[in-house]
């Protein structure tokens, strides 16, 4: 097949911005917007919140509150194993597609820990344990406990929710809750059960209308799921163009492009954002080195936009916004980012706040 065109990295940056709600703030609801981006990720409480208030035009702390409380939004592990916001209407056939990654997961982290323990049997006790009832992590490890006193107590306490469809049910999830995590098993929260078989195609399809066009390690990357190639290229009607590397980028075939000049604003990204873990070429946001400095071990730092790609990281703590760039900024970039992080601090609830700015990191890396 020939393939179109090469689309270079601002015309990639660009599209990937519009698709992600990046470009304009969106007038949707937040539950669209969470169905648009697929899942949001969630291993921080508030970073769902930060996320959504970053690409909607209207969005209150309340908005995702509500959703929660109401179980149309469902907090639980899903894509690469690691804890996400998603409609309960996605939540019930992504989390029988990812059950594999959820098990690979656990195995590796704690197999030799529980090394004569049988699996089916825990879930099922696990599963009884739960009927009717939430538990936190602490009361469903300590009751595992009596079946299996010489085992791990870590691995007990978190096997749980790789081996079943388990929730994390408010308060958790709520901006600023701490606490034990409670375990309440999905298809009793929500009502019903989950899709027995559902097709990856239909995942693939929806992580191309939200981060496309991309590779098919890109879809692996951002789901956790393996041997994707084969699936993608028999889809029907997706189109394929190339990067300027040569890779094969896949695209859902009705999906525009946008123009590679398209205005990009500032924007604040909170941890584990969307947009920076989607991808294993990331090229199209940062530099290498960048995301060396943005993605260390397993944890991905708040960082912020400048004309469409990461210009540094972030830290809001008491009440002191910090922000440290990569380079040194202009005059009308540091006015935008000021204007944009007095927003950030109102929406968090910060009054009377500051922002601080540090010396640009390749500066201090030099130095």
């Amino acid at each position: 097949m020939t393939l179109t065109p090469e689309l270079g990295p601002r015309v990639l940056n660009r599209t990937t911005l519009e698709r992600q709600l990046l470009l304009n703030r969106s007038e949707l609801s937040a539950a669209q917007a969470i169905e648009r981006l697929v899942a949001v990720q969630g291993q921080e409480i508030d970073a769902p919140y930060l996320g959504l208030w970053t690409r909607l035009a209207s969005f209150t702390q309340a908005d995702l509150a509500a959703l929660l409380n109401d179980r149309r939004v469902v907090r639980g592990s899903l894509l690469r194993g690691t804890q996400h916001l998603a409609l309960a209407d996605d939540y019930v056939w992504i989390r029988p597609l990812v059950q594999v990654i959820l098990s690979r997961t656990r195995q590796a982290a704690f197999g030799r820990l529980m090394r004569g323990v049988d699996v089916e049997e825990l879930a099922a006790l696990a599963r009884g344990h739960l009927a009717g009832r939430t538990l936190t992590r602490p009361q469903l490890r300590d009751l595992l406990r009596e079946r299996w006193p010489e085992v791990d107590p870590v691995a007990l306490g978190f096997s749980p929710q790789a081996l079943l469809p388990i929730v994390h049910t408010p308060p958790n999830g709520l901006w600023g809750t701490g606490g034990p995590t409670p375990f309440t098993l999905a298809e009793e929260w929500l009502g019903r059960p989950l899709e027995p078989a559902p097709p990856v195609e239909r995942l693939v399809a929806r992580y191309l209308a939200a981060f496309g066009p991309a590779s098919v390690m890109d879809v692996q990357m951002w789901s956790g799921l393996t041997r994707l190639r084969g699936v993608m290229e028999a889809m029907p009607g997706l189109r394929r163009y190339r990067d300027a590397s040569g890779r094969v980028l896949f695209d859902l075939a009705d999906a525009p492009l946008a123009a590679a000049d398209a205005p990009a604003p500032v924007r604040f990204l909170p941890w584990f954002d969307n947009l920076i873990v989607a991808f294993a070429d990331r090229g199209r946001m940062m530099t290498a080195e960048q995301r060396k400095q943005v993605c260390v071990g397993a944890a991905v730092h708040p960082t912020f936009l400048v004309d469409g790609t990461v210009g540094g990281m972030w830290e809001l703590k008491d009440g002191v916004l910090t922000v440290e760039p990569f380079e040194a900024l202009s005059d009308e970039v540091m006015g935008e980012l000021a204007v944009e992080g007095a927003r950030l601090m109102a929406f968090a609830g910060v009054q009377g706040g500051e922002i601080v700015w540090s010396p640009p990191r390749r500066s201090l890396t030099v130095a």
